[in-house]
């Protein structure tokens, strides 16, 4: 790592330095590893955000966390809460499991205090990204007609290519979910999903209604394509889409959309832009058909049955066009995996 350029860590909207120094490596109560970095953080800059108060003992700090991270800062027989408290001369309290509440940090020091508030919240941003999804931000395409096109799609493809390697009816999206996804969340707690969906109203009021001019936006399916570069070795086949006025406003909405829940700290940005498609076939259902609604706990690569996609990429490009096309976007906010 170049030491005049570090790896900055974002932690609900403060932006800290990872300094190169040497880790060492702790267990949680999962058996999970993870490397801790000694003084890693810049605890002496600035943190305005914290809200430090001082008592007649010392100094409090109170921070929200979800419940189900809890385990990830007591550790395995309270190790780590042990050793946070030992290294930064402070007394951590956390709510007893699956009760939602702020942890408190107290302590003599002010510095002290800050330090653990920190260290916490790196805990926490470090399990988070390991958490499951449990949201998808998407522009919703279930609307009745296009599910019964859908059917027609998957009816001929099985009709005339289920001769073809790894292809059955298993690895079919769920009509009721087609979408195109926007990005994924992993929302905690019913605090978090109120932030989500109170965060997508105002986007909703500051930017879609302006591009949107408060109508669908009309789109027309321009073709069906697949994630890898051997067409005969596909675990996923998807629609591409286009608006029918020829703007790329759809594009321009899920790019804000992104920006702004990444920097609410609700979601993790992965591309610089948003690759919109409609999941139409991905072997990740074979096993199991809910598999798309748990993130990263899905099946590795290696563990999944691609499927040969040459004849349906020959002879289903302008059938797919034909069967899939004429939908509006909508944005929703939906428990049901679906914002």
């Amino acid at each position: 790592m170049d030491v005049l350029r570090p790896t900055l860590i974002n932690i609900n909207g403060r932006i800290y330095r990872k300094n190169a120094v040497k880790e060492q490596t702790y267990q949680n109560d999962e058996e999970e590893e993870f490397s801790y970095a000694e003084n890693s953080l810049c605890t002496d800059e600035p943190c305005d955000s914290l809200q430090i108060e001082q008592t007649d003992k010392g100094y409090r700090c109170a921070i929200d966390v979800p419940s189900v991270l809890y385990k990830y800062i007591i550790g395995k027989k309270g190790e780590t809460k042990k050793r946070l408290e030992a290294e930064t001369r402070t007394s951590i309290n956390i709510p007893k499991q699956g009760v939602e509440g702020e942890i408190v940090i107290t302590g003599q020091q002010r510095s002290s205090v800050i330090s653990a508030c920190t260290r916490i919240e790196l805990l926490v941003e470090s399990f988070r990204k390991k958490q499951p999804f449990t949201h998808f931000l998407s522009f919703a395409l279930n609307e009745p007609h296009i599910q019964k096109q859908f059917l027609k799609f998957k009816e001929e493809v099985l009709s005339k290519c289920s001769q073809d390697s790894g292809i059955d009816g298993s690895i079919f999206q769920n009509p009721a979910k087609l979408h195109l996804t926007i990005g994924t969340l992993a929302l905690l707690n019913e605090k978090e999903v109120r932030k989500a969906c109170d965060l997508l109203q105002v986007c909703k009021d500051e930017f879609i209604k302006d591009i949107t001019g408060e109508k669908p936006l009309p789109i027309t399916v321009e073709g069906i394509e697949y994630m890898n570069d051997d067409p005969a070795m596909v675990d996923v086949l998807y629609a591409q889409v286009q608006a029918q006025d020829g703007s790329d406003k759809h594009q321009i909405i899920a790019d804000q959309l992104v920006e702004r829940f990444v920097a609410s700290g609700l979601m993790t940005k992965e591309w610089d832009r948003v690759k919109l498609h409609a999941t139409v076939m991905n072997t990740i259902f074979r096993k199991d058909p809910s598999a798309e609604d748990k993130g990263p706990t899905g099946l590795l690569r290696q563990e999944r049955e691609s499927f040969d996609a040459r004849n349906v990429l020959k002879k289903y490009l302008s059938l797919a066009n034909q069967h899939l096309k004429e939908a509006s976007l909508l944005l929703t906010c939906d428990e049901d995996h679906t914002m």
